[in-house]
């Protein structure tokens, strides 16, 4: 009975039923298609994918395109979805982000595309609201000290160094106009606190 449900069973695994043999093509097919259900992908990665499997080029250039063809392929949508995401979630720099979809084989004039929703305010507004969520963990350290743990983590993060000793700077200064818990940078205790 089994190899009846396996179709003839010569060459088929235990337990499994056997599927007719699958053009190039069709695999190439399935095969993005199930990429493509987890999380949206780039040509590049589903075609390093197809690559991987021994799909023919010609024939992974074929389905890719006709996969463009159909939206269901954009490298435009992907750029501008991953810099907005990650920008927002991680907080990560037009440099960092430029790396990343670099990465993953979009293309250059769609990485400056993509960049181009971040302007340089909103860039640095991101820095400080980063700089802000650390630098409660960083009291009690030297200023020399806290400023390169800040400025790293920035750096990080893609901020480019101007940036990034611009804003911590900033942010120590308004801590140490405004006292860290009543006391000043150097620990002394403050008129009034």
């Amino acid at each position: 009975m089994r190899e009846q449900e396996r179709g003839g069973g010569e060459g088929g695994r235990e337990g499994r039923q056997e599927l007719p043999p699958q053009s190039p093509e069709e695999q190439a097919r399935a095969i993005c298609l199930r990429l493509l259900t987890g999380m949206p992908r780039t040509r590049r990665q589903l075609a390093d994918a197809l690559e991987k499997r021994g799909i023919p080029e010609e024939v992974s250039q074929e389905v890719l395109s006709r996969y463009e063809e159909v939206g269901l392929i954009d490298d435009a949508a992907f750029a501008g979805a991953w810099v907005e995401s990650r920008h927002r979630g991680r907080g990560l720099a037009r440099r960092a982000l430029a790396q990343e979809l670099r990465t993953k084989g979009v293309h250059a004039t769609l990485v400056q595309e993509a960049l181009e929703q971040l302007d340089s305010a909103q860039e640095e507004q991101t820095a400080r609201e980063l700089v802000e969520r650390k630098l409660r963990a960083t009291r009690g350290l030297e200023r020399d000290k806290r400023i390169r743990r800040l400025a790293g983590m920035l750096a990080r993060k893609g901020y480019p160094e101007g940036m990034a000793l611009r804003v911590v700077r900033r942010a120590l200064e308004t801590e140490n106009e405004n006292g860290a818990d009543g006391e000043g940078m150097d620990g002394e205790e403050r008129p009034g606190g």
